[in-house]
């Protein structure tokens, strides 16, 4: 499959803020076990690189992110940790040219036609809409399909149970970015069947 492939047939990705390697391979194993393909890393902590590389190893099936990746120094982290693309909040030259030289996947961030065209000028056009309800939505993607038809986005940063399915059915979305799946008081609770159930439930038709 190629990354666009790739990322529809998550779905859902759910992303994840690791507290522990041990915590983090046993919340993605909950999510694997409720049907999803794919899993967003957050390097938002101490554990996340690490959290990620025994991810990687122990679920070699999973396809694992690096997320919030703002600067080549993370893509270089990343990718030696395996993982399998990059996703950030935002959009730069620079960081976009060390995924293109680690030939690792990148989905940047945008907000505005603007970042869009940034991103089409170095050769992008799968994007992260963030923060997608923040910055307009579902109204956002149908205005943004007009000027860019060959533009395919994860809108991901305020999406819930009650509105995935609304952003879903609109063409230019490849997939959906959530974290309702991992909610913290789950993964405090160590609710791992219900993880697993919310992740089945995301990955639903309808």
């Amino acid at each position: 499959m190629n990354f666009a492939e790739q990322l529809a047939s998550c779905r859902v990705l759910p992303v994840l803020t690791p507290r522990d390697v041990e915590t983090t391979v046993r919340t993605a194993e909950a999510l694997l076990a409720g049907g999803m393909p794919g899993v967003e890393i957050t390097l938002r902590t101490a554990a996340a690189l690490d959290s990620l590389r025994a991810v990687k190893q122990r679920l070699p099936e999973l396809l694992v992110a690096a997320g919030t990746v703002i600067n080549a120094q993370q893509v270089a982290a990343a990718c030696d940790a395996g993982a399998d693309f990059c996703v950030s909040p935002g959009i730069s030259p620079t960081l976009v040219a060390a995924c293109r030289e680690r030939a690792v996947p990148c989905l940047p961030g945008v907000a505005t036609a603007s970042e869009v065209m940034l991103g089409l000028d170095h050769g992008v056009a799968l994007f992260k809409l963030f923060p997608a309800v923040a910055a307009g939505g579902v109204a956002l993607l149908q205005a943004l399909a007009g000027p860019f038809p060959q533009v395919r986005f994860c809108p991901t940063g305020g999406l819930t149970p009650d509105n995935v399915r609304e952003f879903l059915a609109l063409p230019n979305v490849v997939c959906c970015g959530g974290s309702w799946m991992v909610a913290d008081a789950l993964v405090d609770n160590a609710d791992w069947q219900q993880i697993a159930a919310l992740a089945r439930a995301a990955r639903a038709p309808g």
